[in-house]
């Protein structure tokens, strides 16, 4: 509908001044769409084969519709799919079983060295549509609307008069079509219908090019139909018989001079009432059909317009037109055939290639006003249906498309065998990555046998020193009773200094942890002073559980704590945990041991 209205949009600055105007609205049906991009921006979408029951464009933009049937490649797909299609509900356009059959192909090391790489086809058993005119009025009084410049005031009267008398408006063509809210499904009351399949086909291959390795690029459209009637179920009913199918083939090289299109016109026979109105091919493109309103009444077909070469009751319109008839012409129904557009340019973007292009319809028709129709605003064509409309472009780069399988070298032949005997030949290892994974098995394996060695081994303990060093270390580990032992010693009285007997180095270690009396009388004279840290020092390591006590606050003037003590000691093995003598179980001095302490160490 209103075709030519709308600008061409595209994303390139500049192209639309360039590009022809688009319809406000276009609605296909049975669309066959084979399509091969070697730079898609999806490796997917390489190779699109899609079957679609009908299609939808707004000034230029054409959504995807419902229903559609599609594959896509790569990968390959070795076998094609079929399905049936569903055409939408719409008050425009009905169909019946519809069939479609796709097949996208992409090798993976071909690439598109594969014969046919995309071939879409579609099907339809029955078709009718355009049912009304919309662009036109849809009442019958048009007083005060029509008024053409051409005419005068009786004439315009006299065609608002006649207009009052036909069966219904101007959008129905006088009550000819139907007005319903859709299509009627034996197509009767529809501007346009086919009762026969009507099948279309769409292919991309790659073909030999003469005298060179590589190869062409070629799209091909085929559109086959038996025939198709116009105003069917009504007395102006207008038989089309395809007598020669149409075919468009586009072939590119990548050369201007090689490239070509090629297109088969359709040869196209009308028929009407039993007789022939004309024929359509290459040499005669068009066929008018005239559309009008009688001025006088014609004997019963009063109320039905005047459409082609009969009339409502099935007389001749030449013969009528003897007999006095008047009649003026609204419009024109037109037929064409063989409308073919070329396009065709060189191309550096996205590689250096030649393009063309070409349109072709099997068949235009078209409603057009006269200059008797005045009415306000109305488009150059009231409405234009094109059957069999074929597009196919091609680009190929310079010299053709160089299929991987020539282009390839033949593959050199396998090495002989090495001899029995000779080690293999090693791998190169040229990066790290080659002993990651032994090392991190290695590494793991020393942790899980460091962990048992050890949660298995038990921990090795030092063995006890003998002597005193042994009783401090014990003493070392009573923690609990260290300030309990620390009171008791400040509380004792100050031991006497003692000499200690000799004795032997075996009954030295036995009596290290031995106890020794600590206490002496402050009037007794001590036999071979000895240090008096000796005497305290003796009595610290005896007692269990408690630390060493520094004892440099309580020695003698003249004697360095440091200073070490050459002499034996006598004492007696004990016990870790016994009490030393002198003192009761509460680590208190005894006073009867303090009686008894006196004498001579030697002694006791």
């Amino acid at each position: 509908m209103l075709p030519n209205s709308a600008p061409t949009r595209t994303i390139t600055p500049g192209a639309e001044d360039k590009l022809p105007r688009q319809s406000t609205l276009e609605l296909g049906f049975g669309i066959a769409s084979a399509q091969v991009n070697s730079e898609a921006y999806l490796s997917f979408e390489r190779s699109v084969a899609q079957a679609a029951p009908g299609g939808l464009a707004v000034q230029g933009a054409s959504p995807q519709g419902p229903g559609a049937l599609a594959q896509t490649a790569p990968p390959d797909n070795p076998q094609p799919k079929r399905n049936g299609l569903a055409l939408p509900d719409n008050p425009l356009v009905r169909g019946s079983a519809l069939q479609g059959q796709v097949h996208a192909r992409w090798d993976e090391k071909l690439g598109p060295c594969v014969g046919t790489i995309s071939d879409a086809s579609t099907e339809v058993a029955s078709l009718s549509l355009v049912n009304a005119i919309p662009t036109l009025p849809d009442v019958a009084d048009l007083t005060g609307v029509l008024d053409s410049p051409r005419l005068d005031a009786p004439t315009d009267q006299a065609i608002i008069d006649g207009l009052k008398q036909l069966a219904g408006p101007l959008s129905t063509l006088g009550g000819v079509l139907s007005g319903d809210a859709a299509p009627r499904p034996d197509g009767s009351g529809s501007l346009v219908s086919l009762p026969h399949t009507l099948s279309a086909r769409s292919t991309v291959q790659l073909v030999d090019i003469p005298g060179s390795e590589n190869k062409a690029v070629r799209t091909t459209s085929t559109l086959r139909v038996t025939a198709l009637t116009l105003l069917a179920g009504t007395p102006f009913e207008i038989q089309v018989r395809v007598v020669s199918q149409p075919t468009l083939q586009v072939t590119s090289t990548g050369d201007a001079t090689t490239s070509s299109i090629e297109y088969t016109a359709p040869v196209l026979e009308v028929w009407q009432g039993g007789r022939p109105l004309g024929g359509l091919d290459a040499a005669h493109p068009t066929l008018d059909i005239p559309i009008g309103i009688p001025l006088t009444g014609v004997p019963g077909a009063e109320k039905l317009p005047i459409i082609g070469d009969v009339l409502g009751n099935g007389q001749k319109v030449s013969d009528a037109l003897t007999g006095g008839l008047r009649k003026l012409d609204l419009g024109v129904l037109r037929l064409g055939v063989a409308q073919l557009d070329e396009k065709s340019s060189p191309m550096t973007d996205p590689f250096k290639g030649f393009q063309l292009g070409a349109t072709a319809r099997m068949l235009d028709l078209q409603v057009l006003p006269t200059a008797a129709l005045g009415l306000p605003n109305l488009p150059s064509a009231l409405v234009q249906v094109s059957l069999g409309e074929q597009i196919a472009r091609a680009y190929a780069p310079a010299g053709g498309v160089v299929c991987r399988a020539s282009a390839q070298p033949a593959p050199p032949p396998p090495p002989s065998p090495e001899p029995q005997g000779r080690a293999p030949q090693g791998l190169a290892y040229t990066t790290l990555a080659y002993k990651a994974v032994p090392m991190f098995w290695t590494g793991t394996a020393m942790l899980l046998i460091g962990v048992v060695m050890v949660a298995a081994v038990p921990t090795l303990r030092q063995p006890r020193p003998v002597g005193a060093a042994s009783a401090a270390s014990g003493l070392a580990t009573q923690d609990d009773a260290d300030d309990q032992v620390e009171a008791n010693l400040a509380t004792a009285p100050a031991p006497e200094e003692t000499t200690p007997e000799e004795t032997t180095p075996e009954e030295t270690a036995s009596e290290d942890t031995a106890p020794e009396d600590t206490a002496e009388p402050e009037d007794t004279e001590p036999e071979d002073t000895e240090p008096e840290d000796t005497a305290r020092e003796d009595t610290s390591v005896h007692e269990p559980d408690s630390e060493p006590e520094d004892t440099s606050a309580q020695e003698p003037e003249g004697k360095s704590p440091h200073e070490p003590n050459t002499e034996p000691k006598a004492e007696s093995p004990h016990e870790p945990d016994a009490q030393p003598e002198g003192y009761d179980d509460q680590g208190k001095p005894d006073e009867k041991s303090e009686g008894e302490t006196g004498g001579d160490p030697g002694e006791r």
